[in-house]
């Protein structure tokens, strides 16, 4: 599952970007240039996901095909937390951190936005809820 929410770029009148996400509403940035706004909208976006991944609110899924935006990714850190909570889905977190044959601290880190979880970690987490642990680079 890839990770990508859509977002619109509005120039403004004196220069620059207004930026804001088509799913998350609540977030939205600027940026002088676009490739400073683009650079920001991933901030923002990190920020925001990171904050509801900590709050335990839901988070829309992206919006596939949003006519006119450009779709940003957040932090690496961001999508590993993200894509466990979304693979967990109903499991517990005792049930993950059993079937990993850890704590329940050590699996909670693994769906912490601050916390940067070892490839290791994200493959057998991967494994333990059904899932093939797959990289790109851009």
């Amino acid at each position: 599952m890839e990770i990508r929410y859509p977002a619109t770029f509005e120039p403004q009148d004196g220069g620059g970007f207004f930026v804001q996400f088509v799913d998350l509403p609540d977030t939205f940035t600027e940026g002088a240039t676009l490739e400073e706004a683009q650079f920001n909208a991933s901030e923002a976006l990190s920020a925001m996901l990171g904050f509801k991944l900590d709050a335990g609110e839901a988070i829309a899924p992206p919006t596939a095909g949003a006519a006119g935006a450009q779709y940003i990714a957040p932090d690496a850190k961001t999508q590993a937390a993200y894509l466990i909570r979304q693979a967990r889905a109903d499991r517990s977190l005792s049930e993950l951190a059993r079937a990993l044959e850890t704590s329940w601290p050590a699996a909670r880190k693994l769906e912490d936005p601050k916390h940067w979880p070892s490839l290791r970690q994200l493959e057998r987490a991967a494994a333990a809820l059904g899932k093939r642990l797959v990289l790109s680079l851009e």
